[in-house]
């Protein structure tokens, strides 16, 4: 897919992720794309570890935007200690 999509993809999923997420997270645009790619690469993962994907293939959206929500639930859980 090459960086510009993956840095789109990114954007589009960690604002999606903001947007369901109750409450106020406090980030620009670079750590929305980074928590975009990083809830693609959980949704991957996990994916792959229950049998969902194949080695090799990506997560899909509603994956990707689940995996960038639990990682926001996280965040926001280790902030509030």
């Amino acid at each position: 897919m090459g960086l510009i999509g993956t840095i789109v993809v990114g954007l589009i999923v960690g604002a999606l992720a903001r947007w369901l997420m109750p409450g106020e997270q406090k980030m620009g645009w670079i750590m929305t794309i980074l928590l975009g790619i990083a809830g693609s690469v959980v949704a991957g993962v996990i994916g792959r570890t229950l049998g969902w994907y194949e080695p090799g293939q990506g997560a899909g959206w509603i994956a990707s935007v689940l995996g960038a929500v639990l990682l926001l639930f996280i965040g926001g859980k280790l902030r509030s200690k």
